[in-house]
């Protein structure tokens, strides 16, 4: 099903690629997409995977499957994407935490 004939409206794909995608892998399949827009919608299924991972952490349930952010990174690491450092808060959400180490030490 990944290339039927229904073509993928990026638009709609970047704000809720969850809607647009049966899953990660069908990105992966889409021959119609860039690897540059594949690697775009993907991030942006991550940021809403790690979204919705906290609010699940927060008793609000959400219905994403429980391997979903695994599933986004392995297809991630499938296109050699690296992490996107410079978009990412130190954070929970997904960020890298850097740690600085006082003066003088």
């Amino acid at each position: 099903m990944a290339n039927s004939g229904k073509r993928i409206d990026l638009r709609k794909a970047l704000l809720n690629p969850a809607l647009a995608f049966l899953g990660p892998e069908e990105v992966l399949e889409r021959d119609e997409l860039t690897r540059e827009q594949k690697i775009e919608v993907l991030r942006r299924w991550k940021f809403d995977a790690l979204q919705l991972q906290v609010a699940d952490e927060e008793n609000m349930r959400s219905e994403q499957p429980s391997d979903i952010l695994d599933r986004v990174l392995q297809a991630l690491y499938a296109l050699n994407a690296s992490p996107n450092v410079e978009d990412s808060p130190s954070t929970k959400h997904g960020g890298i935490r850097l740690q600085l180490s006082p003066p003088g030490s």
